[in-house]
């Protein structure tokens, strides 16, 4: 009887062992393995109308966009109207770090509104800018869930605004006296160049 209690513990305590050693090895192997995102279901994403060639350069501003919708029209308003927004805002950054310099490297004798002023009329230049903006690049797809997706890319020359820019400011006469077009051009070409070295 003793013997037949020993040999059952002795088979529960060998069962045992063997399920914490296969547990562990078990805990290890997962441990060891490395997640991929192909392992978790994802999948890459083609972005169209993205990348190096689509950036802004020293000659061109650029932006571009997604709209998603289940109109095939709305998506691609939604994705211009959003390029246009992007464009808009880095010509509006790159205008307002030209004037701040521009202004601070000239003799006005009030510095805050002649800032203001350039201010004013770059807002306007934009605007009207907008309109002339170019498609570079446009891909329109359709997803499983039979949503439309709209990619545009689009640029706007960096000399086409400037030359705006400075029609406006040429006819402004409070600004007219002491507006340098050559000094303000380097200023801008300046603040260009930094999208060269920004990539």
């Amino acid at each position: 009887m003793k013997r037949n209690i020993l040999l059952k513990s002795s088979l529960v305590i060998l069962a045992l062992t063997l399920t914490l050693a296969g547990t562990s090895c078990k805990s290890k192997k997962k441990a060891d393995k490395v997640i991929t995102p192909s392992s978790e279901g994802e999948i890459e994403v083609k972005l169209y109308c993205s990348g190096d060639e689509y950036f802004s350069t020293a000659e061109k501003f650029r932006a571009n966009a997604v709209g998603e919708s289940m109109d095939q029209n709305t998506a691609k308003r939604k994705a211009l109207n959003e390029a246009r927004t992007q464009l808009a805002s880095s010509i509006q950054t790159t205008i307002k770090a030209t004037t701040d310099n521009y202004v601070n490297s000239r003799e006005f004798n009030n510095k805050e509104e002649v800032l203001e002023r350039f201010e004013s009329l770059s807002r306007e230049v934009v605007n009207q800018q907008l309109n002339g903006t170019r498609t570079i690049c446009e891909r329109l797809t359709k997803t499983p869930q039979g949503t439309f997706k709209s990619y545009v890319a689009i640029e706007l020359g960096g000399n086409d605004f400037l030359k705006s820019m400075n029609d406006r400011l040429s006819k402004d006469e409070r600004l007219r006296i002491d507006y340098d077009y050559e000094k303000f051009k380097q200023t801008f070409d300046k603040e260009m160049e930094k999208f060269e070295k920004g990539r």
